[in-house]
């Protein structure tokens, strides 16, 4: 393996990083100068995106109409967006939000429900949930229901997919499996231990999926699953793509794999004459603001590319 032919270093571009939203600079600091900032984290909830997502939560506790409603203004997608931001895990407003929703829309099979009590919990709801709930300290016997509801529906073939229990599918999916491993990534980081280490053998076999996919490739013929997964969006919502499970990879500190070649070249060539990467697509819905415009530089796509290809070197 060869250092990147992109010089991950360039001072303009971590400048120019430096200049975007305190979120931004936040992890700017931790993962690509290895400076840990937590001034900084805490500046995120009373500036920027930050402030701005949690000015919108209702008295109540919640955010949007309730849990799951409108999508992307929900409680659920918001919690998702302030986890993601690198929000403080001790802010006790979003902890009190977390509080609520575990006590009112836990399901029968355990898993949190936006769809009501009598109705079954969708995978990759959870999976997402598990992620950001672990990240603001959620009590650790509030989610063991929600373990034992994702290790229920762990597939044959190694991965997930929300329609397991709903249709009986047969074959994983990546968006199901893509927020389930990250779900059990911030589990683990955040020291929990109730079926650890089933969890962890989970995800070992959940990585082995998408990379027989080649994160993106159809495993019978090779061709491109979809389109979309090869699109920069930012934010992800639930929605697959190759820098999303590139950026997931590095985060778990996977050695480099062959099977990741194809992604990390797609990823190299979408950078810009200017050395920035771009907002290719957005996922359309109500959104309590656009932190960046599709078709322009996006700070955020260039951070997770950046401490992608700085984890991943070029090989020849």
């Amino acid at each position: 393996m060869k250092e990147s032919s992109y010089a991950l270093d360039n001072h303009q571009l971590i400048a120019w990083l430096l200049e975007g939203d305190v979120s931004i600079q936040y992890q700017v600091h931790r993962d690509l100068l290895a400076a840990e900032k937590p001034f900084l984290r805490d500046r995120i909830a009373t500036e920027g995106w930050g402030a701005q997502f949690l000015s919108f939560r209702k008295k109540e506790g919640h955010w949007g109409q309730r849990f799951y409603q409108p999508k992307w203004t929900s409680t659920h997608y918001t919690l998702l967006d302030l986890k993601n931001l690198s929000m403080s895990p001790d802010n006790q407003e979003i902890r009190q939000s977390l509080a609520l929703v575990l006590q009112k829309l836990k399901g029968p099979d355990g898993g949190v429900s936006p769809f009501g009590k009598e109705r079954k919990s969708d995978v990759c709801v959870n999976g997402m949930f598990l992620n950001y709930a672990s990240y603001f300290g959620a009590e650790e016997d509030r989610l063991e229901s929600i373990v034992d509801f994702l290790l229920s529906e762990h597939m044959k073939d190694g991965g997930f997919n929300c329609n397991s229990n709903w249709k009986g599918a047969k074959h994983s999916s990546m968006h199901s499996t893509i927020s389930v491993l990250e779900g059990i990534l911030e589990y683990e980081k955040n020291g929990y231990g109730y079926r650890l280490e089933e969890l962890q053998g989970s995800a070992d076999k959940s990585r082995t999926f998408l990379l027989q996919h080649r994160l993106f490739r159809s495993d019978r013929t090779g061709k491109i699953i979809d389109k979309r997964m090869l699109m920069l969006s930012y934010p992800s919502r639930w929605r697959y793509d190759i820098l999303r499970a590139l950026d997931y990879f590095q985060f778990a500190g996977i050695s480099y794999d062959s099977r990741m070649q194809d992604a990390l070249e797609i990823l190299r060539k979408k950078r810009r004459k200017d050395n920035k990467w771009p907002v290719q697509a957005k996922h359309p819905g109500q959104t309590h603001f656009e932190m960046e415009k599709t078709g322009g530089p996006s700070r955020w796509n260039t951070l997770r590319a950046m401490r992608v290809l700085r984890r991943y070197s070029e090989t020849k």
